[in-house]
């Protein structure tokens, strides 16, 4: 199905830009072998030949708007002079988040991890091999981005979770893509700062598990969801997924937060 996704991209976008995608790699779950049919997108980083001219903005937005819908080609576009910078300011330039072509917003996608996983995992479908890319990551953006990330988003998110749930039933039915979401992110983030590598949601559920066994059952619920199996999930296990979220931020800036 990726090759079918990723070989469907690439003969639209040659027959509409003869010349402008000089190279496309796989990263995301795929790179890391833990690709999920009907969960996972299809994460990719497109190398141009050229900056984006109005005129190619046009047709790629033609083209990902006719790919299909389910899974997503998701992706970064990536013009010659960013190629050897590598950089990790989320700045505007143009990616592909479910499927739609975004062009005047930050690209939150832009970010140490994205390189790192390009560097190591990164699987050619046109260009040479991800390591003879000369992909450059440094180590204290890649410490300060998971940090920050870990308190500004997972963190703030999850503060919010006792209010908007107080009043729910706790055995009421909760979104399982939002508890495995909440569960399984952080602790991807804290492997990095233990060990400078990028793990899968899958195993992110026994590292998990590792760091503080009281939400063992959780992180393995949430990954077995994520295979296919059926798995509900209610109020208790959301609040339970936002105390995790907790005490994984915590434990970080308590090790790594210098």
């Amino acid at each position: 199905m990726i090759d079918e996704l990723t070989r469907a991209y690439l003969q639209a976008v040659d027959q509409a830009l003869p010349g402008y995608v000089r190279g496309l790699y796989v990263v995301g779950s795929a790179a890391l072998g833990a690709w999920q049919p009907g969960v996972s997108d299809v994460d990719t980083l497109i190398m141009t030949s050229r900056p984006a001219t109005g005129h190619d903005l046009a047709h790629l937005a033609k083209i990902h708007a006719e790919m299909p819908r389910s899974p997503h080609l998701d992706g970064v576009y990536l013009e010659p002079a960013l190629a050897k910078s590598w950089p990790s300011d989320r700045r505007v330039l143009p990616f592909v988040v479910n499927g739609e072509l975004r062009t005047d917003k930050p690209c939150g996608e832009l970010t140490p991890v994205l390189w790192l996983t390009l560097q190591r995992y990164g699987i050619p479908v046109r260009g040479p091999a991800a390591v003879e890319l000369g992909v450059r990551v440094d180590p204290e953006q890649l410490r300060r981005y998971n940090l920050d990330n870990l308190r500004e988003y997972w963190q703030s998110t999850a503060s919010t979770f006792p209010a908007e749930l107080a009043d729910v039933a706790p055995d009421a039915a909760m979104d399982a893509e939002t508890v495995a979401w909440f569960v399984l992110g952080p602790a991807r983030l804290h492997y990095t700062l233990a060990h400078g590598d990028i793990i899968s949601k899958a195993a992110a559920g026994d590292y998990l598990a590792q760091l503080f066994p009281e939400y063992a059952d959780l992180g393995h619920r949430a990954v077995r969801w994520r295979l296919g199996e059926a798995e509900r999930f209610t109020t208790t296990d959301l609040v339970a997924a936002g105390e995790s979220v907790n005490a994984v931020v915590e434990d970080a800036w308590r090790r790594f937060g210098k």
